[in-house]
């Protein structure tokens, strides 16, 4: 099986660039989402209206009938086409069908052959990515949560404009749980990093393990979706997962990551036993906190289902957990049982340490806000935490309208955002608010949305996996 090559992709680029016909545009996107009808047609793309639409509803001649089932490419190479397809089936199939019957549009072995590709490609990244190959003509996209919003996330793609040579995406994860289409959400975004592997770059969030997917949904939707195979689609989900990187630096002053920064682990002392030494588990205690290096972040064993809340391997769970608070300091996150929270003199440390302008995290919604005394909440999709001497910390979330099942009458109504960093130092934000697509189509939910609470909190260790 073959994956694109760099000279195929940057002859696809101009492509990308020139293509401006999208499934949904701003001035579409109140009225793009409309009831599914009842008739389930394979939809056509217009592209005089911008929108995939069934036929029915669509008297203007079809410029490009949707390909239905997806396939491989014979050659094994992605093209800008094949992922409009896939974005557009996927709209279209949210609205028609079942989700069992999910493998007839996109089948197993399709899905095979791009969790391969993909996490080839993921797997030989770094813990902390370094996107510094940006001209005066690029501009970095920032994307925060998105929890399955699979319409929500079309509108973000085509709103910003499609990934290009010059056109860089940084999602900082959280793909998947909640929401009813994560599936498709992370295939879309693994697609895109097939095609375009030095232009989108894929982070861990909290939610890509086991244990988070396990209770907020993604691990049934896939076994609902792929029914005999699901245990199959899972478990290469998992591994992929694995293969997400931590953290990237854009530029040379942005630092993004789900959660946040992370703790200096003091060197594991080890005893000898016969001829082998065997290390002992160590968590400093929370008063020798410090902030820890780059150089031990991408030192930090990230192959792991469920980062570890003990023992010697904490900085992944430091980034994808940890919490931004109004008292300064650095401390356990006891509210999450993993992670830390850090005041904003943590935040001017940082910074200045790496000679950094701004940190871009994520992991907070709504929901999580509404409990978090002397922060902002999150009703434009972002919230600037901590202004410093030596910069900002951000959190940016993008699933407008979360989470799509609310256990109370009263929905938070937020909206979802991303930020657009240009040059030349790509270290000021400007921030893109959106609403979500309404009405949504018709889903279940795939987790007891009305017992397990939203804001990842009480977490239950003792049932979280961990490698040794």
């Amino acid at each position: 099986m073959s994956c694109n090559s760099d000279t195929e992709r940057a002859a696809a680029a101009s492509a990308s660039q020139s293509s401006s016909s999208p499934l949904l545009t701003s001035q579409d996107h109140q009225s793009a989402a409309s009831p599914a009808a009842e008739v389930a047609e394979p939809p056509v793309f217009d592209s005089s209206s911008s929108i995939v639409t069934n036929s029915e509803d669509n008297p203007s001649p079809p410029s490009t009938e949707l390909e239905i089932p997806i396939g491989w490419p014979p050659d094994g190479k992605l093209s800008l086409n094949w992922i409009r397809n896939l974005m557009s089936v996927f709209d279209w199939a949210s609205r028609n069908i079942e989700p069992t019957q999910l493998p007839d549009v996109f089948p197993v072995e399709v899905f095979d052959s791009l969790v391969l590709c993909a996490s080839k490609i993921l797997h030989k990244e770094p813990n902390c990515v370094a996107i510094d190959n940006l001209g005066s003509e690029s501009t970095v996209v920032v994307v925060g949560d998105l929890h399955g919003q699979l319409h929500d996330l079309l509108f973000l793609l085509h709103d910003a404009g499609f990934p290009s040579e010059n056109r860089f995406f940084v999602f900082n994860g959280d793909y998947v749980d909640r929401g009813a289409w994560g599936l498709e959400s992370f295939l879309i975004l693994l697609a895109w990093k097939v095609f375009f592997p030095r232009s989108v770059y894929l982070l861990r969030g909290n939610h890509e393990s086991k244990y988070c997917t396990s209770v907020y949904g993604f691990e049934k939707e896939v076994l609902t979706k792929y029914s005999d195979r699901g245990k199959h689609v899972y478990r290469k989900c998992l591994g992929c997962f694995e293969g997400l990187p931590l953290a990237s630096i854009i530029g040379k002053h942005v630092y993004t990551a789900h959660g946040g920064i992370f703790r200096h682990m003091p060197a594991t002392p080890k005893r000898s036993k016969g001829k082998k030494n065997r290390k002992i588990a160590f968590s400093p205690e929370p008063s020798s906190l410090s902030i820890g290096s780059f150089e031990e972040l991408n030192k930090a064993r990230r192959s792991v289902l469920d980062p570890p809340w003990e023992g010697s391997n904490l900085i992944p769970g430091d980034v994808l957990w940890s919490d931004p608070s109004m008292t300064p300091g650095l401390s356990p996150n006891k509210e999450r049982g993993i992670g830390l929270l850090w005041g904003p003199d943590c935040t001017d440390n940082f910074l200045n340490k790496f000679q950094l302008k701004l940190i871009i995290r994520s992991h907070e919604g709504p929901d999580a806000r509404e409990k978090r005394p002397g922060l902002g909440g999150m009703d434009e999709g972002y919230t600037i935490d901590h202004i410093v001497e030596s910069g900002k910390l951000i959190t940016l979330f993008s699933a407008p309208d979360y989470p799509q099942f609310q256990g109370t009458e009263e929905r938070y109504r937020n909206k979802g955002a991303y930020i657009v960093l240009g040059p030349p130092n790509f270290d000021n934000p400007v921030f893109h608010s959106f609403e979500a697509i309404t009405p949504r189509p018709k889903a279940n939910a795939f987790y007891n949305f009305e017992e397990v609470i939203d804001s990842d909190e009480e977490l239950d260790l003792a049932s979280m996996v961990t490698s040794p």
